[in-house]
Parts: structure tokens; sequence; C-alpha cells
């Protein structure tokens, strides 16, 4: 595929909004994808079998989603003086095809139903078993084949990150970049095993405010914002002044976001959400949300919690109750005050910072919007 060997900036913050901003990011990003897909399917032409699994990646990868964290691969290798869209984009799509195969997975573990509005993979593989002819449990063979796309996906991004890191010729910074890579997939690993124990435990029991912290720094603060700007960084050749600020800039911004999706999945509706809201309710997660309502509730109001947690048949009036304990119990202010201090802490990192203008409005951008979300 032809490339520009410079990357076009997008429009500075204040000439346009963060989604504009965005879409600049997207646009290079979904013509990589588009291409590299394609070329799967070629690849797997004669092959129905393969074929099927390529298309059960391709379906949620193109659906919908963010793209937030090739778009921070890309915005940290900008700003950070970075000029070759061949060298990051690759490295950028590693991160979005390392999050679909999360998806995956997680929409397996959670029961989830649902992903972007459309019916998750192993529900779509669930349906088309009738379509084969198969026998067997068609709950079974919708899992089965589901978990093998979440694995193909996880191949790709492995691929297309070793032909970013291949390219970078200074050994040092090569295995700075697979340190970053590894730690990111491993990291947000750990935080969904602790996540599952968390809610599986009693809640007399409950968990405490630490693993509520290293499950939200594993599986948001790093996965989501600061290793994917360590990445681009690295790639950039930015120096260690400029790395820790980022990271703590990211690392802030990622528990943030975690922490807002958290309170719109109670509070917001389904079309923000992409999903039901109540569904962590109804998943038995144990939030944030949830423990600071536990440890301030009333008895009254600790039998309202307990009866929703993990109640999969949770009702909209139910779920109605629930808000209103969340609100009476301080859990809702105490978290929204959570993202404001977060994005204080991001917003402090990135002040000063000498970054090129076309990765700085993306990420000063990017802290404008959640402030606006939280709002």
């Amino acid at each position: 595929m032809d490339r520009s060997t410079a990357l076009r900036s997008p429009q500075p913050a204040d000439e346009a909004s963060f989604q504009a901003l965005l879409d600049a990011f997207r646009a290079p990003l979904d013509r990589e994808l588009d291409a590299f897909l394609a070329g799967k399917r070629a690849a797997a032409a004669g092959a129905p079998e393969a074929l099927e699994l390529v298309d059960g990646v391709a379906r949620l990868v193109t659906q919908g989603g963010k793209r937030l964290r090739p778009a921070l691969v890309l915005a940290a290798y900008r700003a950070c003086g970075g000029r070759r869209e061949e060298a990051v984009l690759p490295l950028a799509l590693s991160t979005e095809l390392l999050h679909t195969y999360l998806l995956i997975h997680d929409d397996i573990m959670d029961h989830a139903e649902v992903r972007r509005g459309e019916p998750a993979a192993h529900v779509r593989f669930a349906d088309a078993h009738a379509a084969h002819g198969f026998r067997g449990d068609a709950g079974d063979f919708g899992r089965s084949a589901a978990i093998l796309v979440g694995d193909l996906a996880h191949t790709w991004a492995v691929e297309l990150f070793s032909i970013a890191s291949e390219a970078v010729a200074e050994p040092e910074r090569r295995r700075a970049l697979r340190g970053a890579f590894s730690a990111m997939a491993e990291e947000v690993i750990a935080g969904q095993y602790l996540e599952i124990q968390v809610g599986l435990r009693p809640l007399a029991e409950g968990a405490t405010e630490d693993e509520l912290l290293r499950v939200l720094r594993l599986k948001s603060g790093r996965y989501t914002a600061e290793r994917p700007l360590q990445l681009g960084a690295l790639l950039a050749g930015a120096p260690p002044a400029l790395l820790e600020p980022l990271s703590r800039y990211g690392a802030a911004v990622g528990e943030a976001f975690q922490l807002q999706d958290d309170l719109l999945g109670t509070f917001g509706d389904a079309a923000t959400v992409g999903k039901p809201v109540g569904a962590d309710l109804r998943e038995g997660k144990h939030t944030f949300l949830v423990h600071h309502a536990l440890r301030a509730a009333s008895p009254a109001q600790r039998r309202v919690l307990e009866e929703a947690l993990g109640d999969e048949d949770l009702t909209a009036d139910r779920l109605a109750a629930v808000r209103r304990v969340l609100e009476e119990t301080g859990a809702r202010a105490r978290v929204e005050a959570m993202v404001e201090e977060r994005l204080g802490v991001a917003a402090a990192a990135l002040d000063g910072l000498p970054l090129a203008p076309e990765g700085r409005a993306f990420l000063a951008g990017l802290l404008d919007w959640l402030w606006e979300r939280e709002r």
C-alpha cells in the first residue's frame, strides 16, 4: 500500500472538537487496517474455515470503537518528533488488535451478549451453529469459535508489533519497545484475573481499596493509555525526560477514563455505553462505585446492593433503586472526585512538556474531552 512519508497534522485543539482530532488520527489507521485485513482475506482464500475466522476478527475491529489506544501511539510518536508513517502504523494497529482479542475473551468471561451495539462474537457464532447444521450445543460452539477468533486477533497483534520493532535499529530501544508491549499484555491479563477474583468473593469479605486500585491501574491506567504512549514515544526515540511525564499523564488519563466508564455504565444510556446500562452490576463487578456504596450503606441500602450485584435479571426499577443508593451513600460523588483528581494529575504532567504541536494538540484535546465528559 502506498504511504506518505510525513504524517499529516490534525487541527489544533482550539480549532476543532476532540472528535475531529480523533478522526484525523483514525484516517491513516483505518486505511492501514483495511489493507491489512484485505491481505489476510486474500491469504485465506480457498479455506472457508480460515476465512470465517478472519471475518470474525474483521467484524469486531471494524464495527466501531474509539481507536483510542492506537491514536495515543500515534499522538506520542508525533509529539516526540516521529515522522515516518510506515514505521508507526503497524505498531499502533498492534494495540488495536490486542484490544480486540481481549474484548472477545472478556465478553465470554462476562457472559456479555452485546458489544458496540452488536451481538458479541460468541453470540454470533452460536447463532451460526444451526446454519452450519452442526450437532451439539450451540453455546459451546459459539464460545469455542470466539476464543479462536480472539487468539487470531492476538496473533496478528504480535505480527504487527514484530514488523514495527524489527525496523528499530538500536538494540536498546528495540528491547525497551518489546518490554513495553509485553508488559501491556501481561498487566491487563493479571488485572482481569484479579477483577474476576474480587467479583467472586462474598460481599461480606469484599475487596480492599488497594486491590481495586491495582485492577484500575493494570486494566485501565497502563493498558488504555500509559503503555500506548510509551510505545509511540519509544519508537520516536524520546528521552527519559519525556517518557516519565508522558507515563504519568497516561496512567492518570487511563484511570480517569475507566472510572468515567463505570459511572456511564450505571448512570448513562445504552447508546453512549455500547452495551446495556447496568451490565457491570448484572455481571457482579465490584467497582469503586460498589465499594464506596457498601462502605457507607445502611442495612437496607446494603440489601439493595447485595440483591442487585450479579443478578442477570436485574430490572429497570431495581436498577433505579441501586442508582438512588449510589447517590445517597455518596458513592457517585466519591468516584467523580477520583476522576477529577486524576485529570488534574494528567494536566500537571502535560503542562510545559516540549512536545511537537501535532501530538500535543491530541493529548490536550483528550484531556479537555475527559473534563467535559465528567460534567
